[in-house]
């Protein structure tokens, strides 16, 4: 897979690398260009007033034309200057992956582009959202260091295993949607599928509450003030429709604050509210805000219990430094709710400093990984702490059989195999011929089992989701079985597709101008459903002003068009607002 020559891509870990796949240019068809085209000069001629980011200089910046659909090597290209890259993946991809992407400043790109029928609002990601919403903000140093960062502390971020089927649920609901030819039945199938399981998600996780922060920002924010805001987030930037509505009064602006964390969104639908934010400054203050609460940062007891609820990899870090990576399924607890004790089943990997332990993978660990946690029992020292002597005095010497036990009741009698130091702390201690305990009795181990490694630390100190050292722990993040549709078109698809072409030559060379007059005549003989094409060719006719008996023919037939097709009434009306308010002198003023 090529990195674009782009730093940033350059640096991704094979399972980041894992969803990536080819843009394949070649696939978009001449109405997908008018599609872009005509989404992007209604962005320009609307989003000049109200985005907060001068749009086409940010357009500029990442590469990216009115035009033409961008290019990903262009966009690699131009991205790098501000230390940023690209890559294109197929639709939603999870979103632990998304945000660890964005912490390697790397912008993720659906390759796929929405529908005409879909033109002012699409439910999946398409390449209009991703590279004309994110990309134009992204030369804005302060947003992007809030991107990046805000990608560094989701990427810690635990989830349930509900919040997996809910994202199969939309990633499956926003396929069927976006298709050609989905069943009516079937579409309402999957929607209230999503419907039940975003109504039993029971209490939100961590990535669930961020994910909130997430959409009220980088999809949906407003900066300002509530009277007058200006649009920032993607989700508002790419939506012609969606970015001229959500200025009316009837949706509500409030300030953005650590209690939007309490509002939920629906992906499909127009969203009732809004947060405005005074400064990109406050939306760092609120992601430290929250992320003090999480998991990666508080550890203990209710870190463990969130990594259980998770059901998959997770990583539990020791006061030592010690890092454990695997399924987490029991917990010790003292009275006090101190953790005594965790336990992991399955494929599990021990690393210190996000590098895996020599010898001590999942292949190692296939079977699991269990450990007590704090002090040995009537000792004021931590035993990571325990200098040699300290170790001496205890009895704790290589090769020595030792009985420790622990302030919980839990004991370790075995001989002393190695003990295992990083930044001078006490790591690990591995044991041959080894028996632990519990205070009333219950074994945790036997020395049939063989070597038994026991991590040291007082307390745990973090829990995050994902493995400690990924590509060590050769981590598969859930990759969707669903994929999204390619589509076969009919001949007849196939011949408006050679009529776009032919009207888009005709633009650019300004030649063969008669031509416009067959074309349209087959337009209107063949393809009664277009209303895209006669905007173009009325667009041509308009500027240059050589057959305005055609020009008002095409004007008229679109005008009756916008009467009686409500579904159209609308972008033909905003098309003819264009034509007449070109986007290219709006660039130069």
């Amino acid at each position: 897979m090529s990195d674009f020559n782009n730093a940033q891509v350059a640096k991704l870990p094979k399972h980041l690398k894992q969803f990536i796949v080819a843009q394949n240019y070649e696939k978009y068809t001449p109405i997908d260009q008018a599609v872009w085209r005509y989404v992007m000069r209604q962005n320009y001629s609307y989003l000049k007033n109200v985005a907060y980011y001068p749009y086409i200089k940010g357009l500029q910046r990442a590469g990216l034309s009115i035009e033409y659909i961008p290019d990903l090597q262009t966009m690699n290209d131009n991205l790098g200057k501000i230390g940023w890259g690209a890559v294109t993946v197929d639709g939603f991809i999870p979103p632990a992956a998304f945000m660890e992407y964005q912490a390697y400043r790397v912008l993720v790109i659906a390759a796929d582009i929405r529908q005409i029928n879909h033109i002012e609002y699409t439910p999946a990601p398409d390449i209009i959202h991703e590279s004309a919403g994110h990309a134009p903000i992204i030369a804005d140093t302060d947003y992007n260091n809030y991107l990046s960062y805000f990608g560094s502390i989701g990427a810690k971020a635990m989830f349930s295993a509900k919040d997996f089927e809910l994202y199969e649920a939309i990633r499956r609901l926003s396929i069927l949607k976006e298709a050609h030819d989905t069943a009516e039945a079937e579409i309402v199938k999957a929607e209230k599928e999503l419907r039940y399981i975003s109504e039993n998600m029971g209490e939100p996780s961590e990535m669930a509450l961020l994910g909130r922060l997430h959409w009220w920002t980088v999809e949906y924010g407003l900066i300002g003030t509530l009277e007058d805001p200006k649009i920032y987030g993607a989700g508002l930037l790419s939506s012609i429709g969606e970015s001229a509505s959500c200025m009316n009064r009837d949706v509500e602006k409030l300030w953005y604050n650590i209690d939007t964390i309490n509002y939920p969104y629906d992906i499909t639908k127009p969203q009732p509210q809004l947060f405005v934010t005074p400064n990109f400054q406050n939306l760092i203050d609120v992601l430290e805000q929250f992320a003090d609460t999480m998991a990666f940062r508080r550890g203990g007891a209710e870190g463990i219990m969130k990594a259980i609820a998770c059901k998959n990899v997770a990583t539990a870090v020791y006061s030592s430094g010690l890092q454990v990576s695997g399924v987490f399924t029991d917990v010790g607890l003292a009275p006090n709710d101190d953790v005594t004790f965790i336990k992991t089943s399955g494929p599990t990997a021990l690393a210190f400093e996000g590098k895996q332990l020599s010898s001590h993978g999942k292949d190692y660990h296939k079977d699991g990984f269990s450990s007590p946690v704090g002090k040995l029992n009537k000792q004021s020292k931590a035993l990571e702490d325990y200098t040699d002597q300290d170790l001496y005095d205890a009895g704790i010497i290589v090769y020595k059989n030792v009985d420790i036990t622990f302030e919980s009741g839990i004991s370790v009698n075995g001989i002393v195999k190695q003990i295992l130091k990083k930044a001078d702390k006490i790591i690990l201690i591995v044991f041959d011929n080894c028996t632990v305990k519990e205070s009333k009795g219950n074994i945790l181990f036997k020395p049939e089992w063989g070597t038994y490694d026991m991590a040291v630390g007082l307390k745990i100190v973090s829990v995050y989701n994902g493995a400690a050292d990924k590509d060590a722990f050769e981590e598969i993040t859930l990759i969707s079985d669903e994929k999204t549709h390619h589509y076969h078109y009919s001949d007849k698809t196939i011949a408006l597709h050679n009529l776009y072409k032919q009207v888009r030559e005709i633009r650019k060379s300004a030649e063969h101008l008669d031509e416009l007059e067959n074309i349209f005549g087959q337009l209107k003989a063949d393809h009664r459903g277009d209303w895209l094409c006669a905007l173009e060719i009325l667009e041509i006719l308009y500027h240059q002003q050589n057959n305005k008996q055609l020009e008002k023919e095409v004007q008229v037939y679109l005008e009756i068009k916008a009467s009686k097709e409500a579904d159209h009434t609308k972008l033909i009306n905003d098309g003819l607002h264009v034509i007449k308010n070109p986007v290219n002198q709006l660039i130069e003023e």
